[in-house]
């Protein structure tokens, strides 16, 4: 099959399962009572708070305006009904961007080395992703984190496998890491892997850190991410330029800044410029994710990922329901494969290559930064390593060459598919029957 038609059938299969039932339920679900008044402040120009950088309302917020949304509704509470068909504005984008995360995949796995056949199947775990799917389809900013984090790993290996101009794509890496981390914190991640994949190539006997991959380190890896990142800040502060529910979150020289705030005119208060605001709205967001301390009944530690013990429950209306839930087969198939090839790789010198080394390295990154958090945590916070032991376990087949290991590959994938269907009504929201939901309940923590 040519490289063409992989593409093809990638890109139709994910409009299919993005935008299925696209804007059911017509209600809010889950974090859309926070995101969606977040996005609304852009509109009323009244200061909020978030614990996570604002790029992703951003967008939201700047598409919502070319379909004339209007920021009318309270986003009060799970389950309200949307007056009109605005809010499937504020939900395309975030489909887009999962529609377009298995193609963004597929061309990965190709610079990482895997053959077409195992990229497109890589792409296809992804399409068929039920947790990739509820997410992306929702005003939520996952998917904009992971197409943004995984685009800057795709042009950072094309700069390394010298393919096209070397600074453009060092810049464009440059961009879309930041982009990732403007998303949420844990986007630094695709920073920190490309960063240390960089060092590490300096390091070794055949190459050494020049004075111009000491350059690009500082240039591309440090300077332009974080010019980037406070740039989106500053267009955060000038849209927000009224007193709102983010005021008391903020130190009294930054409320001061506020239009309306009753520090406003207080004369002994000197106010902050926007370094100042920059540092402050950043400290209180760090402070912020450290004070989530509270439990949840959906909540789960980070050891338990891996094995999807806690799905997520979104949104429930008579017999509908919504859960973050992933695809068992590819989940758990994952896992054994990222499991083998860390084994491999620390028993074995031969199974240490660049590839295995930025799985493996990926995938740990991506989960040791919640081994020492005391927040609350939930099953989402798992998906980037995921799709890195997505990638593992398509490598891991890729490089056997016996053909059995080929059919349990395409088997895995139709497997896959036929698990999709079967528990897309919990992705979607679509009926099911108390005798369906509980065949669909396989572990009492999956209730």
């Amino acid at each position: 099959m040519k490289p063409n038609w992989y593409i093809i059938i990638l890109l139709g299969l994910s409009l299919i399962t993005h935008f299925a039932y696209f804007g059911h339920p017509n209600e809010t679900v889950f974090d859309e009572v926070h995101f969606g008044k977040f996005i609304s402040a852009y509109y009323t120009h009244n200061y909020y708070y978030d614990i996570h950088p604002p790029l992703g309302k951003l967008i939201i917020a700047g598409f919502g305006s070319f379909f004339d949304f209007r920021p009318d509704f309270s986003f009060a509470n799970i389950g309200d009904e949307f007056p009109d068909k605005t809010y499937l504005a504020l939900r395309f984008l975030p489909a887009l961007a999962g529609t377009l995360l298995p193609l963004v995949l597929f061309f990965l796995s190709l610079r990482l080395g895997l053959s077409k056949k195992a990229s497109f199947g890589v792409g296809l775990f992804i399409v068929f992703e039920n947790a990739l799917v509820s997410n992306s389809r929702l005003i939520l900013l996952d998917s904009f984190l992971y197409i943004f984090g995984f685009s800057a790993l795709l042009f950072y290996l094309r700069y390394r496998q010298n393919s096209g101009r070397p600074t453009v794509n060092l810049l464009l890496f440059s961009m879309f890491a930041a982009f990732a981390a403007s998303i949420k914190w844990t986007g630094l991640t695709f920073l920190a892997i490309a960063g240390l994949a960089e060092l590490l190539r300096g390091s070794t006997s055949y190459t050494r850190l020049n004075l111009v991959r000491g350059r690009n380190l500082l240039i591309f890896f440090a300077a332009i991410p974080f010019i980037i990142y406070f740039l989106i800040f500053a267009i955060h502060f000038s849209l927000l330029p009224k007193s709102g529910t983010g005021d008391a979150f903020m130190d009294v020289r930054f409320q001061k800044t506020l239009q309306g705030n009753y520090n406003e005119t207080d004369t002994s208060i000197k106010p902050f410029g926007l370094l100042n605001k920059f540092i402050d709205l950043n400290k209180q967001m760090y402070l912020g994710n450290k004070r989530l301390t509270a439990t949840h009944p959906y909540s789960s530690q980070w050891y338990t990922w891996p094995f999807m013990t806690r799905p997520i429950y979104l949104w429930v209306k008579d017999l509908a329901r919504i859960y973050f839930i992933g695809n068992p087969i590819i989940w758990w198939a994952s896992t054994v494969g990222i499991l083998m090839l860390t084994i491999g790789y620390v028993t074995s010198k031969r199974e240490r290559n660049f590839t295995s080394t930025l799985l493996v390295g990926g995938y740990v990154l991506n989960l040791l930064p919640f081994i020492g958090i005391n927040r609350v945590m939930f099953l989402y916070h798992y998906v980037i390593a995921l799709i890195f032991a997505i990638l593992a376990l398509a490598y891991v087949i890729d490089r056997e060459k016996e053909r059995k290991t080929k059919i349990v590959f395409t088997v895995l994938i139709i497997l896959s598919a036929l698990s999709f269907v079967y528990f897309a009504p919990l992705t979607y929201g679509l009926p099911l029957t108390p005798e369906q939901y509980q065949n669909r309940s396989w572990f009492n923590s999956w209730i």
